[in-house]
C-alpha cells in the first residue's frame, strides 16, 4: 500500500474515532439531562397524574406523555446550558492547551451540540409537545377499536390538521404582506425559513414574557421574604420605646 493511501486511511480512521467519541459524549450528556429532568418532573407533578390511574390504557398514555415532556425539558435545559458549556470548554482549552485528556472539548463537539439542540428544539416545539397534549386528550375516533393505536391515529390526524392550518395561515399572511410571487412560493422553504422563524418568534415571546413577569416575581419574592424574616432593630430609638412603654404603663395603672 502506498504511503499516500496509508495517510488517507489514517485520516479517515481518526475522523471516524472522533465522530464516535462525539456521539458517545452527546449521548451521555443527554442521558444525564434526561435523568435529571425525570427526577424534577416526578418531584413536582401530582401523584394522581401518572401513577394513580386504574385504567391500564390511561396509565400507558400518561407514561408516554411523561416521557415526551421529560425529553422536551431535557432539550430546553440543554439549550440553556449550552452557552455556559461552550464558554467554559473554551476557557479550559485555552488554559490547558497541551493536556491530552481534555482535547475532546473541541469546536467540532460544540458545533455538533448546537446542531442537535437546534434540531431537537424544533422537533419538541413543533411535534412532541402538541402531540403529548393531544395524546392525553384523545379517546380514539368514534366507532374505532379502543386502544393505544386508536389514540395515536387520532392524535396524528389532529396534529396534521393543526400543522396544515398554521402553515396555511402563515402562507396567507406572508402572501398578503409580501404581495409577490416569491412570498407565495416561500412555503416550499419550510425547513430553511419557517421553522427557524417560528423558533425565533417563540423565543422572543418567551423573553418578553420573562421581562414582564420578572418584576412581579421579584416584588412577590421580597414581600414574602419580608413577612417571613424578622426585621433588625439596629436603627430603632430605644429612648422612644422606653417612653412609649412608660406611657402604656401609666395608662394601665390609671385604669386600675
Amino acid at each position: 500500500m502506498a504511503p499516500a493511501e496509508q495517510d488517507v486511511l489514517a485520516v479517515r480512521e481518526q475522523l471516524f474515532h472522533e465522530r464516535v467519541r462525539e456521539c458517545i459524549i452527546c449521548a451521555l450528556l443527554f442521558a444525564s439531562l434526561y435523568i435529571l429532568c425525570h427526577f424534577i418532573i416526578t418531584h413536582f407533578k401530582k401523584h394522581t397524574d401518572f401513577t394513580a390511574v386504574h385504567d391500564d390504557e390511561d396509565a400507558a398514555v400518561n407514561r408516554i406523555a411523561l416521557g415526551l415532556c421529560t425529553f422536551t425539558l431535557a432539550v430546553a435545559l440543554g439549550a440553556v446550558l449550552l452557552l455556559p458549556f461552550s464558554i467554559i470548554s473554551n476557557e479550559v482549552l485555552l488554559s490547558f492547551p497541551q493536556n491530552y485528556y481534555i482535547q475532546w472539548l473541541n469546536g467540532s463537539l460544540i458545533h455538533g451540540l448546537w446542531n442537535l439542540v437546534f434540531l431537537f428544539s424544533n422537533l419538541s416545539l413543533v411535534f412532541l409537545m402538541p402531540f403529548a397534549y393531544f395524546f392525553t386528550e384523545s379517546e380514539g375516533f368514534a366507532g374505532s377499536k379502543k386502544g393505544i393505536m386508536a389514540r395515536v391515529y387520532e392524535t396524528s390526524v389532529v396534529l396534521l390538521l393543526l400543522t396544515l392550518l398554521v402553515l396555511g395561515m402563515v402562507w396567507v399572511a406572508s402572501a398578503i404582506i409580501g404581495n409577490d410571487a416569491a412570498s407565495r412560493q416561500s412555503l416550499y422553504d419550510l425547513w430553511e425559513y419557517y421553522l427557524p422563524y417560528l423558533y425565533s418568534c417563540i423565543s422572543l415571546f418567551g423573553v418578553l414574557l420573562l421581562l414582564l413577569c420578572t418584576p412581579f416575581g421579584l416584588s412577590t419574592m421580597f414581600t414574602v421574604t419580608g413577612k417571613l424574616l424578622v426585621k433588625p432593630r439596629l436603627l430603632e430609638d430605644l429612648d422612644e420605646q422606653l417612653s412609649c412603654t412608660r406611657l402604656e404603663e401609666a395608662a394601665v395603672s390609671h385604669r386600675i
